[in-house]
C-alpha cells in the first residue's frame, strides 16, 4: 500500500481548500492513502468548528466537512491509527531526552510518535514546530506547500 501520513493541517488544506491546498492535493494524489493519528479526527473536527465560530463557514459546511471525512474513511481513502501505550512511551521517551531548547507540543509529539512508531519514514505537514521535530522521532518533516 502507497501511504502517507499526513497531520491534521494537511487534511484539513484537502477538505477546506485552504492557502497550499493545490500542492498537498497533488502530493495527495500521488498516494493511495493518507494515515493520520485519531487525534488528527479530533483536531480536524476542531479546526472545522474554529471556522464555524470565527463566522467563515457555516454549520451546513461544517456537517458537509464531517460528512465528506467519513466517507473518505469509510472508502478506505483516509485511514486513522489509534493511540497506544507503545505511542505514548515513545513520546516520554522524547521529551525525557530532547535537547531543552525543543518546542514540541505534545499533540505534535503524537503525531511524530504515530508515524514513526507505525514505520513511516516522513511525516506530511506545514507546522514548522512539528517539521523541527521530526528528527527527534527518526522521521524526515516534509512541507510540499511552496
Amino acid at each position: 500500500m502507497n501511504a502517507a501520513y499526513y497531520d491534521a493541517n494537511y487534511i484539513f488544506k484537502l477538505q477546506c481548500g485552504e492557502d497550499g491546498a493545490v500542492e498537498v492535493s497533488a502530493h495527495a494524489a500521488t498516494v493511495e492513502v493518507l494515515i493520520c493519528s485519531l487525534l488528527g479526527r479530533a483536531e480536524l473536527a476542531s479546526a472545522a468548528f474554529r471556522k464555524v465560530r470565527e463566522g467563515t463557514a457555516t454549520a451546513a459546511q461544517y456537517q458537509a466537512l464531517h460528512a465528506q471525512v467519513h466517507d473518505e474513511t469509510t472508502a478506505g481513502h483516509l485511514e486513522w491509527l489509534p493511540l497506544t501505550d507503545a505511542i505514548l512511551d515513545r513520546v516520554e521517551s522524547v521529551f525525557a531526552t530532547a535537547p531543552a531548547t525543543t518546542y514540541l507540543r505534545a499533540a505534535d509529539a503524537l503525531h511524530l510518535a504515530t508515524a514513526a512508531e507505525h514505520g513511516f519514514a516522513e511525516i506530511y505537514s506545514n507546522d514548522k514546530h512539528l517539521l523541527a521535530a521530526a528528527p527527534l522521532f527518526g522521521l524526515r518533516g516534509v512541507n510540499v506547500i511552496l
